[in-house]
């Protein structure tokens, strides 16, 4: 396994990548708006692909790669879907806020 990716060590892109998860987790468990909340999960999806990437250059193998077009063709279609509900649900409620959404009910 090589240690350096084009000069930078790998602990340093994995660090990066830890603090991009805990920074989506916390995203998504301390803030109530649900736009934040999906940008929350995004950023968590994108620390995941970083993973993929580092270890997939490191090994030499390309099998990381190919998981991360996955992974973003599904976010890509996450983010459509979650924003026509954002839509959907403001329109109906005149609000973003989770706390005001106790019930899938219309």
């Amino acid at each position: 396994m090589n240690q350096f990716i084009n000069g930078i060590p790998v602990s340093y892109i994995l660090g990066l990548a830890g603090i991009l998860f805990s920074i989506g987790v916390l995203g998504v468990l301390i803030r109530r708006n649900i736009v934040i909340i999906f940008m929350s999960v995004e950023l968590i999806l994108n620390s995941v692909n970083l993973v993929f990437v580092t270890f997939s250059k490191a090994l030499s193998h390309i099998s990381g790669e190919t998981i991360v077009f996955f992974v973003m063709a599904i976010a890509a279609a996450e983010a459509a879907v979650g924003l026509a509900l954002v839509i959907a649900i403001f329109r109906h409620k005149k609000s973003t806020n989770v706390d005001e959404l106790q019930s899938m009910r219309w």
